[in-house]
């Protein structure tokens, strides 16, 4: 055990000094951006598209002094255990973020965590997908791509994939941990909508409207920050970050999947359970899809 301990705790020493150095080189390499750049922060709602919109973020280190690699990631739940954190826990990771980090997380809008988001110290960003492709993502990943998951098991228990895609709706009300339906699981972060210091993002406009989308994280950041490059280079550099089959979980990058894999009897329990969150998030006018 005190083996295993030493072990984890060399290769964490060693992952944080290599991250300072290469930190350090981007400091020279681009002496001539300013030296306090607020953190970059990119929050998620879970298959959503975090990992495209990290990669994105990332681009950023190729034409200013930011990290070239994250420097942590937060999630509100412990991936293995199901274990909601203490809410402090989400503060006191912020607080551990410097300027010129990039981060990413889960992250619930609680209003001290707002708070500290909209502060000077951050460039938040918040991406979110159509949550009826939110569930459909969520049978694959827990089923098929994480073992460790904690409702893996549960999942694999089922009989098919129409009963892997009535759980990930409805969610697990009866079990010890806690899974709770669709529209409650996106509602911790709603606030994040109401919020003008966060660029909202839909996942899907990072595939159909790639080009403005990537203006608009761009404009994000340069209206708090001004940077020597080019804008032109600015926008290749985040255009060229991208790259899907470096995501440990990406599987197609398709939008509109639900229709594939959605019955009639999905699509009354998406709207019983989720009731008007699809117009919230503006991916319908009216109930009647």
């Amino acid at each position: 055990m005190n083996l295993w301990l030493n072990t984890c705790m060399l290769k964490s020493f060693l992952r944080s000094t290599v991250y300072h150095i290469e930190k350090s080189f981007q400091r020279l390499r681009f002496a001539s951006a300013p030296a306090e750049l607020p953190a970059l922060l990119g929050i998620s709602f879970p298959k959503s598209g975090t990992h495209l919109l990290d990669q994105i973020l990332l681009g950023f280190s190729n034409v200013a002094p930011y990290a070239r690699r994250l420097r942590s990631f937060y999630a509100e739940y412990e991936g293995e255990s199901g274990k909601k954190r203490d809410p402090e826990q989400a503060l006191k990771w912020l607080d551990s973020l410097r300027p010129r980090d990039i981060a990413s997380a889960h992250l619930f809008a609680r209003p001290e965590v707002v708070a500290r988001v909209s502060s000077p110290k951050f460039v938040p960003f918040f991406i979110y997908r159509d949550p009826r492709d939110v569930v459909v993502s969520h049978v694959f990943y827990v089923t098929d791509m994480e073992a460790r998951h904690v409702h893996h098991e549960y999942y694999r228990s089922l009989p098919d994939f129409n009963a892997r895609l009535k759980a990930s709706i409805l969610g697990r009300p009866d079990a010890d941990v806690e899974f709770p339906n669709i529209a409650e699981r996106f509602k911790p972060y709603l606030g994040w909508l109401d919020r003008p210091e966060v660029l909202k993002i839909h996942f899907e406009d990072l595939m159909h409207a790639r080009a403005e989308t990537l203006t608009s994280i761009m404009n994000h950041l340069l209206s708090r920050v001004t940077l020597p490059a080019p804008r032109q280079l600015i926008l290749d550099s985040l255009e060229a970050s991208i790259n899907p089959t470096k995501s440990p979980t990406f599987r197609s990058g398709k939008t509109g999947e639900w229709k594939k894999y959605f019955t009639d009897e999905h699509k009354k329990l998406f709207k019983e359970a989720a009731g008007d969150l699809l117009l919230k998030l503006g991916y319908e006018k009216d109930n009647s899809w």
